[in-house]
């Protein structure tokens, strides 16, 4: 079991409690409840799904990253088939606080990344703020969310968000949670590359000129993250390391095509890959409003940081972008995992 579950457990019920404890101490355990182990779980504790919700809140909160604000707060998403989520917020020092994640982003991300299609409902032990509000109506489900606080009666979107603008007021037909696929593929490279060893122990390739791709290298667990930055050919061999069949650059490609950005058509993917192999893929979440936005690279953490591993533990990621659009990921995708002591990170383009 995760150390950061125990003490919420101890303060379960004895009948809830114990139900739970062989769960968590699977180390297959990810963050989700599945249907059959919520129905266990609410007859364990005698409980119904709202009263279970309320309960685990405390569990979901303990997955919280607030080294900034020190105030974690814990969300779980309720799936249409019964399933729920975990979710926290998440805080990164050394970083602009607006690459922050907010635990209804965090729980809401967790089961679109798991497949789940729509939710039902979403608990939190605080009451969302605007900004959240205004990401859950970028939602199929839309303002029929239906919103549990702990001491309040459960109330639609609708009721926190009267008035609410959205992406149906600017026909957007394409919803978040909606299933997708933009059928991109990477783009082709033209150029050779020269290897070129950098500080830390790492390498890129160096482009002989013409259009290119750039690779961010750090030395990884600096304590001065500075990047060097190089420009790195586009070519068919492989491009610091990344082959065109190498699984952390196929599942940021298929993330990227199950992103959701119809109003930038920015979509995006980034892939992380942890020392002991895992890789964990985020997809880019736009929003009506602009800001709400949840970046590739903050959907991929959620779903690491769920799952149990250490954010400061990836050594290589790589963004996939369109290009010639009216945003990019790049800036802030390095400056995030900079920040967080990853050492090798990519960038390729996507066409189609």
């Amino acid at each position: 079991m995760h150390a950061r579950f125990e003490t919420p457990l101890a303060t379960l019920e004895p009948g809830l409690r114990g139900a739970l404890a062989p769960i968590l101490a699977e180390p297959s355990f990810n963050g989700m409840l599945s249907a059959r182990q919520v129905m266990a779980l609410m007859k364990a504790g005698g409980l119904d799904e709202d009263g279970l919700c309320l309960a685990l809140l405390p569990l979901a909160a303990a997955c919280a990253l607030a080294p900034v604000s020190h105030f974690n707060v814990g969300a779980i998403a309720r799936g249409i088939g019964g399933n729920l989520y975990f979710g926290a917020n998440m805080e990164f020092p050394g970083v602009p606080l607006s690459q922050t994640v907010h635990a209804e982003q965090s729980a809401i991300n967790h089961a679109w990344l798991r497949g789940e299609q729509r939710l039902r409902g979403i608990t939190v032990n605080y009451t969302p703020c605007g900004h959240c509000r205004q990401f859950m109506n970028e939602l199929n489900s839309g303002v029929d969310i239906v919103i549990h606080l702990p001491g309040r009666a459960p109330a639609t979107l609708a009721h926190y968000l009267p008035d609410a603008f959205g992406p149906r007021d600017l026909s957007i037909q394409s919803l978040l949670m909606d299933r997708v696929n933009h059928g991109y593929s990477l783009a082709k490279e033209l150029l050779s590359p020269d290897t070129t060893p950098l500080r830390g122990g790492l390498s890129v390739e160096t482009a002989q000129g013409g259009t290119s791709e750039v690779s961010c290298v750090t030395a990884a667990h600096s304590s001065t993250p500075e990047a060097s930055c190089v420009t790195a050919a586009k070519t068919a061999p492989p491009m610091n390391g990344l082959s065109a069949d190498d699984p952390l650059l196929q599942q940021a490609l298929q993330a990227a095509n199950q992103s959701h950005a119809p109003y930038s058509r920015a979509h995006s993917g980034v892939a992380l890959q942890l020392a002991d192999g895992r890789i964990f893929a985020g997809r880019y979440a736009e929003n009506a409003a602009f800001n709400p936005s949840l970046p590739p690279l903050q959907s991929a953490l959620i779903l690491l940081n769920i799952t149990g591993g250490d954010c400061r533990d990836i050594r290589r990621a790589v963004l996939v972008e369109r290009d010639a659009v009216a945003l990019s990921q790049w800036d802030a995708t390095c400056a995030t995992l900079r920040a967080l002591g990853c050492g090798e990170i990519h960038r390729r383009l996507l066409e189609g």
